[in-house]
């Protein structure tokens, strides 16, 4: 049995059950500042250890690894500090909001042999895991070009997130484009587009109201673009990809409920398009947790009410961190793929302030 222990239970709250009904995994511990919260939190799931200490936590020997789910600008010294006592680490994105805390936290994984992984739920998600067995199968063809969108607006959600530059935040639109074709992104071209107001933008830094990237895919032909943004921009939340091939092609819906839609070439012109019901993917996980992919745990969670249980990931990604440390193997994303899909963000803000200028992905994440 891997022992965990979870950090941060708001959205970490939702790994609880999962983790608990995982035949190789025991919740060890959790932890959280606020100590009401915390023994609510112990008694609804029968948990006893309890931290309101995270270095407490840490020096916790039983402890085998942490799920951090605390705010953004907490993961990267939270997951340093772990590696650090010697703990394998699951992260929620992104991995940082630096590129010297993301070569800092792959300098500690290559040196120490622990296991790290950012818990990106788009790759574990049903559209993915869709795409990639269709692109494995060969259905698409040759991959022509990708484009991914994550428009959100973050009025009302918790303050730190107006001090966010919504490229980095951008691992949900980077990680299925660069996954699909097991590929790193080599260098970033990035503009901004229109303006947020004047409160929000002292307080990032960022003026802009939409970043807009084009990113190349290393020894590939092929390039690709996506979009976000956080403020003042009129949208339905959505993360989408789509997937343009020479035998068929994948589009997102537009509108959140409706079915995405499958291109296929050389047929009459009408017949192009179709709609497709994407399926579950729940037969690829140990049968205990299969009912996670569709139960949602907490509905009155922001990132539920807005993000539709990000498709069914939670448990795939439970379940290949566990497996990961059971097997001593590298996990999916390990750690320098998680540090390129970070800092593509990180880059294309910095070619954003530049106008556009090209912005070449740090070596450290190419290895």
């Amino acid at each position: 049995m891997v022992n965990v222990a979870i950090v941060g239970l708001g959205f970490g709250a939702e790994f609880i059950p999962i983790y608990q009904h995982h035949p190789d995994a025991n919740i060890h511990a959790i932890c959280r500042r606020d100590e009401t919260e915390l023994k609510r939190a112990g008694d609804a799931f029968g948990i006893e250890k309890l931290y309101t200490s995270y270095d407490d936590l840490l020096a916790d020997d039983a402890v085998d690894f942490v799920h951090i789910n605390s705010p953004i600008p907490d993961h990267a010294w939270m997951s340093i500090k772990a590696l650090e006592a010697g703990k394998h680490v699951m992260c929620t994105v992104p991995m940082a909001t630096t590129i010297e805390e993301c070569e800092q936290i792959c300098d500690l994984v290559a040196r120490t042999g622990l296991r790290y992984m950012m818990a990106e739920t788009v790759v574990y998600s049903r559209e993915f895991l869709y795409l990639k067995e269709l692109h494995t199968k060969g259905e698409l063809g040759k991959i022509q070009y990708m484009q991914a969108s994550h428009p959100q607006d973050m009025d009302g959600w918790p303050e730190y997130w107006e001090r966010m530059i919504p490229m980095h935040y951008a691992t949900h639109v980077v990680s299925p484009i660069l996954g699909l074709v097991d590929g790193r992104a080599e260098y970033v071209s990035c503009f901004g587009s229109g303006m947020i107001r004047n409160e929000l933008a002292a307080k990032s830094g960022n003026p802009f109201a939409v970043e807009s990237c084009h990113l190349k895919i290393k020894d590939t032909d092929i390039a690709a673009h996506l979009w976000r943004f956080l403020f003042d921009t009129a949208r339905q939340y959505r993360e989408s990809f789509d997937v343009y091939g020479s035998k068929k092609s994948f589009e997102w819906s537009l509108v959140e409920g409706e079915e995405h839609v499958l291109h296929t070439a050389k047929k009459p012109e009408p017949d192009i398009p179709s709609r497709v019901s994407v399926p579950d993917y729940a037969h690829l996980l140990p049968k205990e947790i299969r009912q996670f992919t569709q139960t949602i745990e907490d509905p009155d969670h922001l990132s539920f009410v807005q993000g539709g249980g990000h498709g069914g990931s939670h448990p795939h990604l439970v379940n290949e961190f566990v497996s990961a440390v059971r097997d001593d193997r590298e996990p999916w994303p390990n750690a320098v793929t998680s540090a390129n899909w970070t800092c593509v963000g990180i880059c294309a803000h910095q070619s954003t302030m530049n106008g556009g200028q090209i912005v070449p992905l740090p070596e450290f994440t190419l290895r």
